[in-house]
């Protein structure tokens, strides 16, 4: 089988793609034949030795997938030979076979491709995570999402409108913005052109932000915490634009505000029970329509680096995937 490899960490163009043997599931292991998997920030970091996992060189990038079982190791009960996945990992996914422990898998709803699939559980579920579990969110609050064209930031649109909030979407471009609305964004704001404090107090009567979505990081984060609402809950997702923000805690005293650490990884590994509740509910508004994840372009498997690129340079609406043929 191939697989995109890092050999030596460093940019995108320093991947390689070779030849290698299929692996062979152990207990509790099951090996998937990969028809998509999409690109995520983690990606960007994981090949320059700079995201928090750090596998030993080589290995394949690439952290979620979806495809059909080829293989199962012993003991492995939950899925059978040909079961239409998603699948997530560190990594490895970046290859037409990947081997993922079986809890790591999830059927693909009814109705959804391949493509579709790869790019839906890791941002539709970080969001969910976010705003259903850690921000305890009323209907009729105002949710401000940064970064907000990206996969996780239109998730997180989507998302706050089937739970009843008014959404307020920034990113850095109106061509970018034009595709929040399109998922159901009611204001945006343009950071890059925009004053982001005046708009927000603008559009929020004065009162600021009740719920601020950040997977950007950067010095938009204190200027959106400054203008939030009193009890306003910030979240924090990542740190897309590669700086980790120092926010001062008297922002938080002030006004009573709440900054929450949002990992859905990890909390996906230890409430499994919880987890597979939150992928029931997101599977559910799929079938209804209310979820539309957003691909911006898709490549084949010798092409990855390009799409790690263009993610790295914070040009994909949406989501990009490689797709296998």
């Amino acid at each position: 089988m191939k697989a995109v490899l890092c050999r030596q960490f460093g940019p995108p163009e320093s991947l390689v793609l070779e030849e290698l043997a299929s692996p062979t599931p152990g207990p509790g292991q099951v090996v998937v034949s990969v028809k998509a998997a999409s690109v995520n920030y983690p990606d960007v970091l994981i090949i320059q030795n700079k995201y928090q996992v750090k596998p030993p060189l080589p290995f394949s990038p690439g952290s979620e997938m979806a495809g059909t079982v080829k293989a199962l190791g012993a003991g492995v009960t939950v899925v059978k030979p040909g079961d239409r996945v998603i699948a997530f990992s560190a990594h490895g996914a970046f290859a037409e076979e990947a081997l993922v422990d079986a809890g790591r898998l999830v059927p693909i709803p009814d109705g959804m491709d391949f493509v579709t699939a790869a790019a839906f559980l890791l941002t539709y579920g970080t969001a969910h995570h976010a705003l259903r579990n850690r921000a305890n969110v009323k209907a009729g609050e105002t949710l401000l999402v940064l970064g907000a064209a990206g996969g996780v930031g239109i998730a997180a649109i989507e998302i706050g409108k089937v739970l009843g909030l008014r959404v307020i979407a920034c990113a850095s471009s109106e061509e970018k913005l034009a595709v929040c609305r399109q998922h159901g964004a009611d204001a945006t704001i343009n950071y890059a052109s925009e004053d982001l404090r005046e708009r927000i107090k603008a559009l929020t009567s004065g009162a600021g932000a009740d719920l601020i979505f950040d997977p950007v990081g950067g010095a938009y984060a204190e200027a959106a915490i400054r203008s939030s609402n009193w009890r306003a809950r910030f979240l924090v997702i990542g740190f897309a634009g590669g700086e980790i923000p120092k926010i001062a805690l008297n922002l938080a005293l002030l006004m009573e505000r709440s900054i929450i650490g949002v990992y859905w990884g990890e909390w996906s590994r230890r409430t499994p029970g919880e987890f597979a509740g939150a992928v029931r509910e997101l599977a559910g508004w799929f079938r209804e329509g209310k979820l539309k994840p957003h691909v911006t372009a898709t490549y084949p498997l010798d092409r990855a680096a390009e799409a790690i690129r263009l993610l790295a340079d914070r040009k994909v609406k949406g989501k990009v995937v490689i797709a296998m043929g």
